[in-house]
């Protein structure tokens, strides 16, 4: 039915248009406390198999929403309560800005994938403080995904990513430092890692010292050479992050200028994660995100090594109820192969 609509209707529509209105619906969502129980109690992930533990962080189920459709904590537990196993905001800097002009963000349908160069529009890190401050009406993991502010020259983005760090990292579950979307000019220029050893150092400075220490992650880009994937990989584990989520939207194609997600992407996310699996070991939790669309890919990426994968194309093309789908059937997957937990197949094929 969904593919119906989708094909028949929201097609039609400019895509960041339906962006917002999906994003205003959820919000209304979240701040409706009977539904959004209801939802959850039908549709998140329930099952014990499904349970993962990374970071020191329970989630119920292995497969989140990427950072870059709730951009500003507006509606996490609205997410949540369609099946998600966790959700990450963002990406969210230190002042707010307006992002890039319109139009920018365009649907390769025929490709099942996303072009955005929506350059991290967003209200500010204090705003999204103040919404993930709130008491959470249901279960719902919150990672926080942290940028630079396009107008932060790169000398002064160590204080700028500290100064988000400080409003962001207490209420998030996990926080994300994202060197790698390709829409804020020089921002990749910070993965080098002679500029994100600094970098990453403050920052964790910042969430070493919350009250329950909050896990730290890095985003990187799928357009990184093999040797700086490793060189990353490396400062990661000298520094002692918590983890890599790989891969960010890819530069490398002929379409409009932007990042671009979904299919196209898919098979040069899962080289990365087997680079940094092979890599890192078990050392690092690594998150897989880009191309995923299916559980066949879910799986595919755990068996890899990630212990976490996200999706967010995957959701546009696939559905209100993707997420939940796709944890149904990893239950009955885990079950079919004789595993008493889906921990059993993370890393089996690296």
């Amino acid at each position: 039915m969904y593919r119906l609509v989708f094909a028949q209707v929201l097609r039609r529509f400019d895509a960041e248009a339906v962006h917002h209105l999906t994003v205003r619906a959820l919000a209304l969502l979240a701040r409706a406390p009977m539904l959004k129980r209801l939802l959850h109690r039908a549709l998140a992930p329930h099952d014990p198999a499904l349970r993962v533990t990374a970071f020191g962080v329970h989630f119920p189920g292995p497969l989140g929403l990427a950072a870059g459709f709730d951009k500003d904590a507006a509606c996490a537990e609205g997410i949540a309560a369609l099946g998600f196993g966790h959700v990450e905001v963002g990406t969210i800097t230190a002042r707010a800005q307006p992002g890039n002009p319109r139009p920018r963000l365009f649907r390769l349908v025929r490709e099942y994938a996303v072009i955005n160069r929506m350059g991290f529009n967003n209200a500010g890190a204090a705003a999204a403080a103040r919404r993930l401050s709130r008491t959470r009406g249901v279960p719902v993991v919150i990672g926080v995904n942290i940028g630079k502010t396009k107008v932060v020259p790169e000398a002064e983005a160590v204080a700028d990513y500290v100064a988000s760090a400080r409003r962001l990292a207490p209420p998030a579950d996990y926080l994300v430092v994202n060197v790698s979307s390709p829409n804020t000019p020089g921002l990749r220029n910070l993965q080098a890692v002679s500029l994100l050893r600094p970098l990453l150092a403050a920052v964790k400075e910042v969430a070493d010292a919350t009250p329950r220490r909050t896990p730290l992650l890095v985003k990187i880009a799928p357009d990184l050479a093999d040797e700086d994937v490793d060189a990353v990989a490396d400062l990661a584990v000298e520094l002692g992050l918590d983890g890599i989520i790989a891969t960010n939207t890819t530069i490398r194609h002929g379409g409009e200028t932007g990042g671009l997600s979904g299919r196209p992407l898919k098979a040069r996310s899962l080289e990365v994660l087997r680079r940094l699996r092979a890599k890192v070991g078990d050392r690092l939790t690594l998150v897989s995100v880009g191309g995923v669309e299916d559980v066949d890919d879910v799986w595919e990426r755990l068996l890899a090594g990630a212990t976490l994968v996200q999706g967010y194309t995957g959701w546009i093309y696939g559905g209100p109820l993707w997420a939940s789908r796709i944890h149904r059937q990893l239950s009955r997957r885990v079950r079919r192969h004789g595993m008493k937990s889906i921990t059993e197949a993370i890393g089996r094929t690296a």
